[in-house]
């Protein structure tokens, strides 16, 4: 039984993305988006691997320089992609799903100070107000 349809992934922000489940070419959609590589294992447990964004999906996804990585060396079942016509929203849903799902092949950057912030207002409020929580929680122990 192969799975088709559509999965939901979390960002940083916690907010929700829906992305649909592609697992042939014959899938891939000629329009810009965004893009996640997954491991499933056991049906119900999925991993990303990798998230990135892409003017066409089809064009970008089709002899992926990373696929064949993500394939052989990290098991990757399947790719996940969202439709998104904006590039301003393309740049700031892939920074917050990298920054929340940490795909073990994304060049993750964990911030350490109000410089590593994210770059998109709303995302680096959440971050602050985040980063405050717990410097006062750590206090508080």
């Amino acid at each position: 039984m192969m799975p088709f349809g559509w999965h939901v992934w979390r960002g940083e922000s916690r907010r929700r993305y829906r992305f649909n489940i592609t697992l042939t070419h014959r899938g891939l959609p000629e329009a810009s988006g965004i893009y996640v590589f997954v491991r499933r294992r056991f049906f119900f447990f999925l991993t990303p691997l990798y998230v990135g964004k892409a003017a066409n999906l089809r064009g970008r996804l089709v002899g992926h320089e990373r696929w064949s990585e993500a394939w052989w060396r990290r098991g990757a079942t399947e790719r996940h992609i969202l439709r998104l016509a904006s590039e301003t929203q393309r740049r700031r849903i892939e920074e917050d799903l990298v920054r929340g799902l940490k795909p073990v092949m994304n060049d993750v950057h964990v911030p350490r100070d109000a410089k590593d912030a994210p770059n998109d207002d709303k995302l680096s409020r959440h971050w602050k107000s985040k980063r405050s929580y717990w410097a006062e929680a750590k206090k508080a122990a």
